[in-house]
């Protein structure tokens, strides 16, 4: 319908151009050719309640004591999931220069936001929303006009572009000063010494670290000269790890997870931390009773006919690596999946972006109850980037309702723009003596120089969250995963409700980043212990016998750290589960935990405190605070 302008009156409501649809009742034209509508009395509450129309000048009504000035209504969004980030890109000038510097502003301006319009993405898939603006803020007055702008736009970062000197406080600071306190801020600029605008973006760092406002700097590198300078690579790279923390960081406030059951097996990891999970992250946690999803299930609650969509994408896929004993077992197994789809649906509902299942014990392992089955597949769909629909982005999912899991995995898997997170169980450190012990019993001759005998590894093993893309390497199709996937029962001792584990071996050289979640109740702070690492591979016969002495039907992804040794990664980086996304730099976690507050958390002594090329620069904040 056409959005119409009304003016709401005592007993009447006044149309300004024609008839407002679907109202009845006597109409009569004033002088002015409005159309003027009377409600008998009973139904004028009504009538003004419903009204679907914009209200843009409203009188005083000495019937009802409101003061009814410029109130609007607003129209339903077209979608019900959160929007994208969006970017403003400014830049920062000096009114005395001429006009070519000038519109070399401008064009930097631009050229940035193309930068972070090419690189930036979220982790759904989108691009993010990017706008810059052509107003060079040389006061307070252009400070305010381009506030205004990134308001309407709905800005949620900001990267300011400079590239002559300007003033600080009459400019970006006044800009700033219309914006919450943690909104994200990057100054990226060339070093360049013409006008200077690597002047301006010291001393404006400097300005807002002794007002205590964080800002990121990147001291990049373009042409002096010209008016259509382009940045160089390593410029446009610090500046995209920057946008995807800030992503992060602003994309994920207001969103929520949805965990089913309580603290699994009462794990502290497992507890959740509503309050600071709120106050630091944004991030609502929804908790729903495992009942529910019983009876959906009792119920059918779910299209039986995508269940055996879903069911034939196993069996083409999967097949005899599925293993059925029977008709019961058959059953079982379409029960676990049809817990997916009925979760799926839920979290859609709830428009989550991550979630949990406590699983043990009530669900399938109590025998006071009525066990059944397990949910390793559900888990693993849900962290993997592809199902019978066809590609989808990954929903982190962690088993045992670890709630810090679930929250390290979302993180990291938008921080790396979608990747799919592994959940593992820190189950077995092999120090470089333990395996070559093993390899000598084995029968495998160890030369000394391979990674596994010179540094040892993790066996990160579990079952529940094991994403089907780690059965691959990076970029693999999903019928190239799933060709690796085996589906055994589940232990019966274990896990009486019956159903199917997830079973693959991860090929190596993938490369990324190991991490977990840790908080500390007394001081209500959360760090994150994380290392980079990359998985390797052993000789056939040394990853049988390395598989058999833990749980051999489960996953098993062997993941060496990069700098910790094994004693220290087997002290501080457990907390019975651990987590690996690829392609993360590091300066990606780096940066967001600038924002957030997250402690770094890297005790390994073979680590230096800075790595050029890897590491984000210190904010200047954090140093003159003394951290």
């Amino acid at each position: 319908m056409v959005t119409q302008q009304v003016l709401v009156l005592p007993f009447q409501v006044r149309v300004l151009a024609g008839k407002p649809n679907g109202v009845e009742g006597p109409i009569r034209r004033s002088r002015d050719d409005e159309i003027i509508v009377h409600y008998p009395r009973s139904e004028r509450l009504s009538a003004l309640r419903e009204s679907r129309y914009d209200f843009v000048q409203n009188n005083t009504s000495a019937n009802t004591g409101f003061n009814m000035t410029t109130v609007r209504k607003l129209p339903m969004p077209e979608g019900r999931e959160p929007g994208v980030v969006t970017f403003g890109v400014c830049a920062t000038s000096d009114p005395r220069i001429d006009d070519a510097s000038r519109s070399r502003c401008r064009n930097i301006a631009e050229m940035v936001a193309g930068v972070v319009a090419k690189h930036v993405k979220m982790p759904d898939g989108p691009s993010v929303q990017v706008v810059w603006s052509d107003v060079l803020i040389d006061g307070e007055q252009q400070a305010d006009i381009v506030a205004k702008q990134f308001q309407s736009a709905g800005v949620d970062a900001i990267v300011c572009a400079p590239d002559t000197w300007a003033f600080p406080q009459l400019t970006l600071m006044s800009l700033l000063s219309h914006f919450p306190k943690d909104i994200p801020v990057n100054i990226t600029c060339g070093n360049s010494a013409p006008k200077p605008g690597v002047v301006f973006a010291h001393a404006m760092n400097g300005a807002l670290a002794q007002n205590g406002r964080l800002v990121a700097l990147n001291v990049g590198s373009w042409p002096d000269h010209g008016p259509n300078p382009q940045m160089s690579e390593n410029t446009e790279r610090s500046l995209s790890d920057w946008c995807y923390a800030a992503l992060t960081f602003a994309g994920l406030k207001g969103r929520r997870i949805v965990v089913f059951g309580h603290d699994s097996m009462g794990m502290e990891t497992a507890l959740a931390h509503v309050n600071p999970t709120r106050n630091v992250f944004g991030i609502e946690i929804t908790r729903l009773d495992m009942k529910l999803l019983a009876d959906m299930l009792e119920k059918q609650s779910y299209d039986a006919k995508e269940l055996g969509e879903l069911r034939g994408w196993i069996d083409e896929h999967v097949g005899e690596r599925l293993e059925i004993r029977d008709k019961g077992d058959s059953e079982r197994f379409n029960q676990s999946l049809a817990m997916y789809l009925i979760v799926r649906d839920l979290m859609e509902d709830l428009n989550a972006v991550g979630g949990g299942f406590m699983s043990q014990l009530e669900w399938g392992s109590d025998h006071r109850g009525i066990p059944l089955p397990v949910a390793d597949v559900m888990e693993s769909l849900f962290n993997s980037s592809f199902d019978h629909n066809g590609e989808k982005p990954p929903l982190p999912y962690a088993t045992e309702a670890d709630m810090q899991g679930v929250l390290t995995m979302l993180f990291m898997t938008w921080l790396a723009g979608g990747t799919p997170p592994l959940f593992m169980d820190f189950r077995k450190v092999w120090e470089p003596w333990e395996i070559q012990a093993l390899a000598k019993e084995t029968g495998i001759e160890c030369r000394g120089d391979e990674i596994w005998s010179q540094k040892g590894f993790v066996d990160g093993v579990n079952s529940g969250s094991a994403s089907f893309n780690w059965a691959a390497s990076p970029g693999s199709s999903a019928a190239e995963c799933m060709q690796n996937v085996h589906l055994p029962l589940a232990d019966e001792f274990y896990f009486p409700g019956g159903g199917n584990s997830v079973n693959f071996v991860s090929p190596p050289e993938i490369s990324g980043i190991a991490a977990r979640l840790a908080f500390s109740a007394p001081g209500s702070r959360f760090s994150m212990v994380w290392d980079e690492a990359r998985t390797i591979a052993l000789p056939p016969a040394l990853s049988d016998a390395v598989c058999r002495t833990s749980t051999s039907t489960w996953p098993h992804t062997f993941i060496c750290p990069q700098y910790a040794s094994m004693s220290e990664y087997k002290q501080y980086a457990p907390a019975n589960h651990f987590h690996m996304n690829w392609g993360l730099p590091p300066a990606r976690l780096q940066h967001w935990m600038d924002m957030t507050g997250v402690l770094s958390a890297t005790p390994w002594n073979a680590r230096p405190a800075w790595i050029e090329g890897v590491d984000r620069p210190k904010p200047l904040k954090h140093i003159i605070e003394g951290r």
